[in-house]
């Protein structure tokens, strides 16, 4: 991981053309000092690079799932602080450039929790609709405060990570957050509703409760207005009592100032788009479905997704739902049923591999892999999925679908557009337009999305390599994985050979075929075989298992030993390797190729001495 991280470090230009660095659920976004600096060719050809480009006023590389791992080991090796951006420069931006920075950055740190949360209060309505669980139960008290408590002190949360953004301290934002949703001031809101109550004020000026349980708007400008203060005061303030005078000026100030004015006028203009975007909703929703489903996932290629995202949350918290959600459904099942074409369709093995475990990611609402691996570079079957999002949302359109919760579309939604009253004509309507979509973009893909030339032509290739090349037979037992999947950067590049990956079934490796053991590494578990042939092989059982230092490994040979197939030449115990935190996951790599082509004998698992690579000149 940090020599991934180290390559993507140069390839934005190196540490000190980064000013600040976060990640969302797929992909890094940088802010760079130089963007001249950047190389992104050289950035798009790294394997466990899904693409790189600029967007949105930043630099964007998408990594798929692994997002996260990435961003910690790139923070190691820039020293990057999570809380304090590098040192540097600001650089001017366009309005929409800033817009779409800010919001990414406020929103992307709640966005796993926020679908988590949401996923669980789906399943819970899915529960009470079957009749599974009774709402009075102990069960569903306890279940539900865990899922609704994020959302229903979401001003906590976007304190923190508003403060962060507009460069305050992200305490004291987020203490502002806390005074909105404080149990007396959802009481004062809940008591002003009552016949007969007294008016409060503050120093004479009166106070208009709100509740803000779950209020986007109001916090972030709060936060922004907060910041301003603080940055005046930390100027003027002697260093001795900034610390703790500058955040008592900022509570004393701006939250009777949020309470007053910011929160009031936040709620209006909330409820102001809110209401709008309803409106226009209700004037053509067949034809907003259409749009949504058609250009999302244009939108994500470009970042400019983000733009949506506050009044996704801003319709949940004003309005208890929120139809936008549910018509991204579409969006996202047309480029899973686009990529699970390609994998029907397709012959190359290594993007069958591709595609089935982007279709996978996609289902669970991460579409990156599938729409950067896959679909596309292919042109064809991007467009396709994109059509039938569009009709897929026509339908959801129709049927006025809605979710209730926050979400991630995925195949977790279809619990969360289950409305209060039960399941419904909107419930049906949102299953039937996102398997539209989905069969529609397999079907179209499958038969219209990769040219029939190209196919022909990848099947004539497969079987000339077939008549053409010798067989490499496999030294271990177990499940195959392409070295695209390798959770080492080295390995999975191919930089040390061409090969494949084996989970392993079994604790031993067999000579696969007659020669010599050319080296046995002090810890026995990389193995170095000649073949009578001249083939050079490389067996390396587990990541990262020098670490062990031989524990858990029996070497039956020593270098120089002459082998052959068959004969077993060392023992281990995947099972205590595991246990130990190891990943088992074994290289069998061709190491002395020359011009000839490696690959992968297609097959889910693979039998000690079967065929297990094609070498085909």
């Amino acid at each position: 991981m940090d020599t991934l991280a180290k390559q993507i470090v140069t390839g934005v230009g190196g540490k000190d053309n980064i000013l600040s660095l976060v990640h969302c659920a797929t992909r890094l976004r940088f802010k760079l000092r130089d963007s001249g600096r950047v190389d992104a060719k050289t950035l798009n050809r790294l394997p466990d690079v899904l693409m790189a480009q600029e967007s949105g006023g930043q630099f964007q590389v998408v990594i798929g799932n692994r997002v996260a791992e990435v961003y910690q080991a790139i923070c190691q090796v820039t020293g990057l602080d999570d809380e304090i951006p590098l040192a540097g420069t600001a650089v001017k931006e366009g309005a929409l450039s800033r817009f779409i920075d800010v919001v990414s950055a406020i929103f992307t740190p709640t966005l796993g929790i926020l679908a988590a949360s949401g996923i669980l209060k789906g399943l819970l309505s899915l529960a009470l609709v079957n009749e599974w669980i009774s709402e009075t139960s102990g069960t569903y008290l306890l279940l539900f405060v865990a899922s609704d408590a994020l959302f229903y002190f979401f001003p906590l949360a976007l304190g923190y990570t508003a403060g962060k953004k507009f460069g305050g301290n992200p305490f004291t934002a987020m203490a502002l957050g806390g005074a909105l949703t404080h149990p007396l001031s959802i009481g004062a809101f809940n008591a002003a509703q009552q016949a007969g109550a007294l008016p409060l004020d503050f120093i004479g000026i009166p106070i208009v409760f709100i509740n803000y349980s779950s209020s986007v708007i109001p916090i972030i400008l709060a936060a922004w207005v907060s910041s301003h203060l603080e940055r005046r005061c930390n100027r003027l303030l002697p260093a001795a009592v900034k610390n703790f005078l500058t955040p008592l000026l900022c509570l004393c100030l701006i939250a009777p100032m949020t309470f007053l004015l910011i929160g009031p006028v936040a709620t209006w203009l909330g409820r102001l788009l809110a209401e709008g975007f309803q409106t226009l909703y209700g004037l053509a929703p067949m034809l907003a479905g259409a749009a949504l489903g058609g250009l999302w996932q244009v939108l994500v290629i470009f970042g400019l997704h983000w733009g949506l995202v506050p009044l996704m949350y801003n319709n949940l918290s004003l309005l208890g739902y929120d139809t936008m959600g549910a018509l991204l459904l579409p969006a996202v099942m047309g480029q899973v049923g686009a990529t699970l074409g390609v994998f029907l369709r397709t012959r190359d093995a290594r993007m069958k591999s591709l595609a089935g475990s982007a279709a996978t990611s996609g289902l669970f609402g991460i579409t990156e892999p599938a729409i950067y691996g896959v679909t596309l570079p292919a042109k064809r079957p991007f467009l396709f999925g994109c059509i039938s999002g569009a009709l897929g949302g026509l339908m959801l359109g129709y049927a006025r679908s809605s979710v209730y919760s926050p979400n991630l579309p995925s195949v977790f939604t279809f619990s969360q557009v289950i409305p209060p009253t039960g399941v419904d004509f909107s419930v049906w309507g949102a299953i039937a337009g996102s398997l539209l979509a989905a069969a529609l973009a397999a079907l179209l893909t499958f038969w219209f999305g990769l040219p029939k030339a190209a196919v022909a032509a990848a099947a004539a290739d497969e079987a000339v390599a077939d008549t053409a090349s010798h067989q490499v037979l496999s030294p271990l037992h177990g499940l195959t994985r392409p070295l695209g999947c390798v959770a080492d950067p080295a390995f999975a590049s191919g930089i040390l050979g061409q090969g494949v990956a084996i989970l392993p079934l079994s604790g031993r490796v067999v000579a696969p075929f007659s020669g010599r053991v050319e080296s046995l590494s002090y810890s026995g578990h990389v193995l170095v075989l000649v073949a009578d042939d001249g083939t050079e092989m490389l067996i390396h059982v587990g990541i990262h298992t020098a670490k062990l230092d031989g524990s858990h490994f029996r070497a039956h040979v020593q270098s120089g030993d002459l082998i052959a197939a068959g004969d077993v030449l060392l023992e281990f115990d995947h099972a205590a390797m595991a246990g130990a935190g190891f990943d088992t996951t074994s290289l069998v790599l061709i190491c002395n190729p020359g011009g000839a082509q490696v690959r992968p004998i297609p097959s889910d698992t693979v039998a000690e001495l079967a065929p297990l690579l094609a070498v085909s000149p």
